[in-house]
C-alpha cells in the first residue's frame, strides 16, 4: 500500500506509530494520526490549522479527553498495528488520491482523508476547537488539484480516427480455419432463424457448439454448455438492440467484438484470428446478446478471460512476456499508455529471444535502456488502476511484427519480429531510444539476420 505514498506522506504514519508508542495505548489510531498530521504540517497546511489557533498541546488535550477510556497496553511490539478506523482512513486516502488523478499519496490526501467522515472522533475534536470542515476540505482539495500536471505520451498524439473501412483492414487476419469453421456454423444458425445479420450469440453458439474444443472446455469449468447456452438464448426474444437497421454482416455489438478480436489477437501475438481471441473481444467489448447471456451464469468476466489466455500464453510465452514487461515499465512510469519505447524495453528484458539477444550483443543493457526512456518522456501521474492501452504507432509495430511473422511462416510473432518492425518506426521513441545509445536500423537488423542464420 505505501509504494504509492510520497516521503512526506509515509513521514506523517511513521510519527502517527511514535505518537501511539509514546501514548503507550495497544494500536495506532486516528487520533494518533491527526496529531502528527499537525506535526509534520508545513506552508499551507500549517497555516490551516494555525489560523484556527491551533497548537500541539491544545489538540493533544482534546484528544486525550477521547482517549480516556482507551485500554492501555504494557507490551510494546514494533510497529503497532493500526485499528480498524486507521485502516478505513489510509483505503480512503488512496482512494482520494486516484479521483484527483495523482499517482502517488500526497500529505493532502492523508489530511482530505481524516476529516472527510463527518461523524469521526477526529472531526468532532477539531470542530471542538473552533475548526470549519467544509472550508478546509475545500482549500485542501484546490490544493491537490493545482499539484496535478497532466503529461502526455509523446506519441498519443498521433492518434487516428477510426476510418470506414477498419472491416478491411481486419479481413485478412481472420482468414484462417478455426474461425473460417466458426463463422460458418454461425451462418448455418442465421438460415433456420429469421434473421438475416448476425450477432454475437450466434458467434459464441457456434464456438460452444465445438464440444470437442479447448475453449469449449474452459467454459465448461464454468458450468457453460452449448446446450445451457441455448436455453438461455431461447428466452431472447427480440435483437432490436442489437440490430439498428443498417444493412451489414453483424450487428454492431458483433462488429466491435470482431475489431476487438482482432486487435486483441495481435495484442497476444498471433498472426490470425482464432475462437479464443473472439471470445475474449466480446468479454472486452462487454456488449451484445452473447455477454449479456454469459452474465446470467454469475461468472467473472475477468476470470473467464485469465482461463482463457492462460493456455494461449504457453504457446506463445517470448512475445507475451514482452507485452507483460511492456505494460510493467508503462505503471513503472506512472502512464496509461504503451508507446514504441516500452516495447523496447519489454524485449530487453524478456532477454532470452532473439531480439533481445540482438540487443544485448550490441551492448544495450536494461539500466541504460531505462534511463534513456525517461529522459524521452518523463514520468506520468495517469490513475494507476487505469486499462493499459497501446498508442497508434505502438499498434503499427504490432500490426507489421505479425506481418513479418507471416512471411516468415511463423503462427506466432516473436522477439525478432517486434526488433524489426520497430526499425519501421524510424522516428519513434524506441528508434530515438536506440540512437541515444549508439544502435541503428542497419546494425539490429544485421544482428537479426545473424542470430537467425545461426
Amino acid at each position: 500500500m505505501f509504494e504509492k505514498f510520497t516521503e512526506k506522506a509515509i513521514n506523517v504514519v511513521s510519527a502517527s506509530q511514535r505518537l501511539a508508542q509514546a501514548a503507550g495505548i495497544s494500536k495506532v489510531t486516528p487520533e494518533d494520526l491527526l496529531l502528527a498530521l499537525f506535526d509534520e504540517a508545513k506552508g499551507i497546511s500549517l497555516k490551516i490549522f494555525k489560523s484556527y489557533g491551533i497548537t500541539h498541546e491544545n489538540l493533544l488535550d482534546e484528544i486525550n479527553k477521547y482517549r480516556k477510556d482507551k485500554h492501555i497496553d504494557s507490551i510494546k511490539v514494533l510497529p503497532l498495528p493500526f485499528d480498524e478506523e486507521y485502516k478505513e482512513i489510509l483505503k480512503r486516502t488512496l482512494d482520494l488520491a486516484n479521483k484527483s488523478g495523482n499517482q502517488t499519496v500526497l500529505y493532502e490526501h492523508l489530511f482530505l482523508a481524516v476529516i472527510s467522515n463527518k461523524n469521526s472522533v477526529d472531526t468532532r475534536i477539531l470542530e471542538d476547537l473552533g475548526f470549519d470542515i467544509y472550508k478546509s476540505k475545500s482549500l485542501l482539495e484546490k490544493l491537490v488539484q493545482k499539484k496535478i500536471k497532466k503529461i502526455y505520451h509523446p506519441e498519443e498524439t498521433e492518434r487516428r480516427t477510426i476510418v470506414d473501412d477498419k472491416a478491411k483492414q481486419t479481413d485478412d487476419i481472420f482468414d484462417n480455419e478455426a474461425a473460417s469453421n466458426v463463422f460458418e456454423r454461425a451462418a448455418a444458425k442465421l438460415s433456420t432463424s429469421n434473421y438475416e445479420i448476425m450477432g454475437t450469440e450466434q458467434i459464441l453458439s457456434s464456438i460452444l457448439e465445438d464440444k470437442e474444443s479447448e475453449l469449449s472446455k474452459i467454459f465448461a469449468q464454468y458450468g457453460i454448455t452449448s446446450e445451457k447456452f441455448e436455453d438461455k438464448l431461447a428466452n431472447v426474444q427480440s435483437r432490436q438492440s442489437e440490430y439498428e437497421g443498417r444493412q451489414i454482416i453483424f450487428t454492431p455489438n458483433a462488429f466491435k467484438a470482431m475489431n476487438m478480436a482482432a486487435e486483441t489477437a495481435r495484442e497476444l501475438g498471433s498472426s490470425v484470428v482464432l475462437p479464443e481471441h473472439i471470445v475474449l473481444g466480446m468479454l472486452k467489448t462487454k456488449h451484445g446478446i452473447a455477454y449479456d447471456i454469459l452474465k446470467e451464469f454469475n461468472i467473472s468476466a475477468d476470470d473467464l478471460a485469465h482461463s482463457i489466455i492462460k493456455p494461449i500464453e504457453k504457446q506463445m510465452p517470448e512475445t507475451l512476456t514482452i507485452l507483460r514487461l511492456a505494460k510493467e515499465e508503462a505503471r513503472r512510469l506512472g502512464r496509461n499508455i504503451v508507446g514504441t519505447e516500452m516495447f523496447l524495453l519489454g524485449i530487453i528484458g524478456e532477454g532470452t529471444g532473439i531480439g533481445g539477444q540482438v540487443l544485448a550483443e550490441l551492448e544495450i543493457t536494461m539500466r541504460d535502456a531505462r534511463a534513456v526512456v525517461e529522459g524521452l518522456i518523463g514520468f506520468g501521474n495517469e490513475y494507476y488502476d487505469r486499462e493499459i492501452v497501446f498508442t497508434e504507432r505502438a499498434k503499427r509495430v504490432l500490426e507489421k511484427a505479425w506481418e513479418l511473422a507471416k512471411k516468415d511462416h511463423k503462427e506466432k510473432i516473436e522477439s525478432a519480429h517486434m526488433l524489426l518492425a520497430l526499425t519501421t518506426e524510424p522516428t519513434s521513441l524506441a528508434m530515438k531510444a536506440l540512437e541515444q545509445l549508439g544502435v541503428d536500423a542497419v546494425e539490429i537488423k544485421e544482428g537479426v539476420k545473424k542470430f537467425q542464420g545461426a
